[in-house]
């Protein structure tokens, strides 16, 4: 006790006497600190390196036989070709057939995914009570679980005839279904990311946009979306190149039929369709039209890749911005 009165404070450095009973704490030797966080650095930097080795094994296995492939077709024949025939006695190899076919399935899939996602994580982020948010939003996460070949089939057996109701000169293969489908099943990536997108705007803004006299709409639109368009930009990115490498759904309802056509009401192949079908034996190993499936793969990994280039642009763009 001081003369004061007060509890002397004990000094610093020292410390207090462990409770009775208890069992002193035994100081973990640094090196030993130091060993533990260098062998932790080390696995992750090694997780990282095997990723980027898998890439580029992927691309240079793509590489290796895209050029081989290339050795007995004309690159210009290719690129620039109308036919789509390597099965046939006189094969032909342009691509352009299964690359419309990817184009048409996949705007008809964003045109379906992006406006109806975009309104559901708008209406989960703002609108929605706290009850509704927990139950529709694991609810539709479960679309991403569904296998498929299970959407492939409901395009084929549900979607299909549906169509022809209303189109009576619908065939029962066409790029229509096959969209709408692949629409549905992306709709959870959209909502799922840009709802995380808007949530994660500060409140601080909502409430700036309250004081000027704005309601839950005009600061949804103005103050929110704005706001968290990087995320939402991310969001479509993925959905995108979901719906380009999408594979069974376009093989059970497209009609695998190479043609070289942009009406979705009719049937036709796209890349990862044609893969699946060579890759099921239908062409010898080691053949020319076995290689071309190595070919296509290349096309279908650039029109990912330039897609994915500009979300990152647009990402930056926007991050800066806002």
């Amino acid at each position: 006790m001081t003369s004061s009165g007060k509890p002397a404070l004990a000094p610093r450095g020292l410390r207090h006497p462990a409770a009775p009973g208890a069992m002193p704490r035994k100081a973990v030797p640094r090196w030993r600190r130091q060993l533990v966080e260098r062998l932790v650095e080390a696995v992750l930097l090694l997780a990282g390196w095997v990723s980027v080795a898998i890439t580029l094994a992927i691309v240079g296995v793509l590489v290796y036989e895209s050029v081989r492939f290339f050795r007995h077709v004309s690159l210009v024949e290719f690129v620039t070709g109308t036919v789509w025939t390597p099965q046939f006695a006189q094969p032909r190899y342009g691509i352009l057939p299964l690359v419309a076919g990817t184009l048409v399935t996949t705007a008809v899939a964003l045109a379906v995914a992006l406006p109806v996602g975009t309104m559901v994580a708008l209406y989960l982020s703002e609108f929605a009570p706290a009850v509704v948010r927990e139950v529709v939003k694991p609810a539709l996460e479960l679309l991403s679980a569904v296998p498929t070949v299970v959407y492939g089939y409901f395009a084929l057996t549900f979607m299909a005839p549906l169509l022809q109701r209303v189109i009576p000169s619908l065939p029962t293969f066409n790029m229509l279904s096959a969209g709408l489908v692949m629409g549905i099943m992306i709709i959870p990536y959209v909502s799922s990311l840009s709802e995380d997108a808007m949530r994660s705007v500060p409140m601080l803004l909502r409430e700036g946009s309250y004081a000027l006299g704005g309601n839950k709409t005009v600061t949804a639109l103005r103050v929110v979306v704005p706001a968290a368009l990087s995320g939402i930009g991310a969001a479509y990115i993925l959905g995108i190149s979901r719906a380009i490498g999408e594979t069974m759904i376009v093989a059970v309802a497209a009609g695998m039929q190479p043609r070289l056509t942009f009406n979705p009401a009719e049937p036709a192949a796209t890349i990862t369709a044609f893969i699946v079908q060579v890759s099921l034996g239908d062409l010898p190993h080691g053949s020319t039209g076995y290689q071309s499936i190595f070919a296509a793969g290349s096309v279908l990994f650039l029109m990912t890749l330039a897609f994915n280039i500009a979300g990152h642009y647009l990402r930056r763009r926007f991050h800066q911005r806002y």
